[in-house]
């Protein structure tokens, strides 16, 4: 997660820039809000509404900017609210199953992040601007 973001910090544009900031404050505020003792117990609304907050900007960096990897850091994000969802509802998926959805798709929105990056790099260098 560290190298992602110094990567994208310094070699990518306002929108890589933009998803990883918003990426390492959910992932901060994630650690500050999260209840370990209710983890099995109870649903955690403020978890949730992190991840639809997350969901929203990743939304309008893929509104803004017209960059193919933010529509799969969006995707992926997506994923995270309805898995969210599917434990509200109770349909009765094994809560590892919960946290192993929510920790794949942070390797998945960082490798769109970092792919994303790469590009944008790529392109400059390119365009003769680096």
């Amino acid at each position: 997660m560290v190298a992602v973001a110094i990567f994208a910090f310094l070699k990518g544009d306002e929108p890589e820039r933009v998803a990883t900031g918003t990426y390492l404050l959910g992932w901060l505020a994630g650690l500050l809000l999260q209840n370990d003792g209710q983890l099995y117990k109870n649903f955690q609304w403020t978890m949730f509404l992190l991840d639809c907050a997350m969901a929203a900007t990743f939304a309008y960096v893929v509104w803004t900017w017209r960059r193919s990897w933010t529509i799969w850091a969006l995707a992926i994000q997506l994923i995270v609210v309805m898995s969210h969802i599917v434990y509200l509802f109770d349909v009765r998926p094994p809560i590892a199953a919960f946290y192993t959805v929510l920790n794949l798709a942070s390797y998945g929105i960082l490798l769109s992040i970092g792919v994303g990056t790469f590009w944008a790099w790529q392109e400059r260098r390119a365009a003769g601007l680096e």
